[in-house]
């Protein structure tokens, strides 16, 4: 009988050969380099394309940075004007980022490249197989989901750590700016 950890190493190494192939690499890495942004900085843009405006906090949690950190993406992609700054009108205090025109067709144009290479890759499949790793990523979600929501309560004085619906980032440099 397979074990989890078993399963988990089989996982991790077949990935790992997806990987390798160049024909399935990240549609994001040949955008840093044509936009000459970091691989954090396009990260940053599709959230705010995906989701709207984003706090300061929340963006940090996205592309999984310090706040500290995300200022200075912020700042940088402010200044080349992919996104402004806006206050919230009821808390002067929040600051959120919003995509400029610029900024969310940049994010735009990434988004169809990653389908691009979904149709690509998902064309490889037959539509039964299609559809049963659909099915085992939304069962996946759901108990995920689901251990979030039965986490127990975090000791007095101390906060839970915030969802941020969204998947942990692949490993490597975690805060490049």
């Amino acid at each position: 009988m397979r074990t989890i950890q078993r399963d988990a190493r089989a996982l991790r190494e077949r990935l790992i050969v997806l990987a390798r192939r160049r024909s399935l690499r990240d549609p994001v890495a040949a955008s840093c380099e044509t936009l000459g942004l970091t691989a954090t900085q396009i990260h940053a843009l599709l959230w705010l394309g995906h989701d709207g405006p984003l706090t300061m906090g929340e963006l940090a949690r996205r592309v999984s940075v310090t706040e500290k950190t995300v200022t200075g993406i912020v700042d940088r992609l402010e200044r080349d004007g992919f996104l402004h700054r806006e206050r919230d009108a009821a808390d002067r205090r929040v600051v959120r980022a919003r995509a400029t025109g610029r900024g969310a067709a940049v994010s735009r144009d990434i988004e169809g490249g990653v389908h691009e290479k979904l149709v690509g890759l998902l064309g490889l499949l037959d539509p039964r197989d299609r559809r049963a790793l659909v099915g085992i990523l939304d069962r996946l979600t759901e108990r995920l989901e689901d251990t979030l929501d039965r986490r127990p309560e975090p000791a007095p004085g101390r906060r839970r750590p915030r969802r941020t619906g969204h998947a942990a980032p692949p490993p490597g440099r975690r805060e490049d700016a």
